[in-house]
């Protein structure tokens, strides 16, 4: 299956809601990303280069735009003012079954505790469900990864028995597991 009609929608892409405003990257957001990303939990439960500097900062937004362009995936800023990025949320086919869109998501050490997570994950549900189709929507967590699994539980998300996602990153086996969103209604506070 062609995966790519599943990601072409109009540009720029916003997606507002929840006190959010998830938008796409853009140039100036480099000293933003470093800010970001060059943290040690991005490090470990990501496959984000570390460290993360301005040189990094710059290829993953050209990565971004290219995926983009190429209608493989949506990288978007977490914003709460459509300025300051303090995260990002990534919709993209899913790596096991292409038919499943997945979600991936980071949050800066600085915005963490503030729902940023699970109020992105609800508005990139919702986006998924009206805007993009596929089979299911899916998280692959790490088991440990117990922020991650805190916000997939929050979000309607269970833990399938789907066999795990193993990949390499950063020199490691990584072992993911599948947790798949069950609920079927909008966006809700949070």
């Amino acid at each position: 299956m062609d995966s790519r009609p599943m990601f072409d929608f109009p540009r720029p892409l916003r997606i507002e809601g929840l006190g959010l405003h998830l938008r796409e990257w853009s140039d100036d957001d480099v000293a933003d990303l470093v800010a970001l990303y060059d943290d040690p939990e991005i490090d470990r439960w990501t496959p984000v280069v570390s460290p993360f500097d301005t040189e990094a900062a710059l290829a993953y937004l050209a990565a971004a735009e290219q995926n983009s362009t190429e209608l493989r995936a949506v990288q978007l800023a977490i914003t709460t003012d459509g300025t300051l990025p303090r995260g990002e949320i990534l919709l993209f086919p899913g790596t096991a079954d292409d038919r499943d869109v997945e979600l991936a998501y980071g949050v800066g050490a600085a915005y963490r505790g503030r729902g940023l997570a699970t109020r992105a994950v609800r508005l990139a549900v919702d986006f998924a469900r009206r805007r993009v189709g596929g089979r299911r929507v899916v998280l692959r967590i790490e088991d440990g990864n117990t922020a991650s699994e805190a916000v997939a539980r929050a979000t309607g998300f269970v833990l399938t028995d789907d066999d795990p996602v193993v990949r390499t990153a950063k020199g490691r086996e990584v072992v993911l597991r599948t947790w798949n969103h069950h609920a079927v209604d909008g966006p809700r506070g949070g």
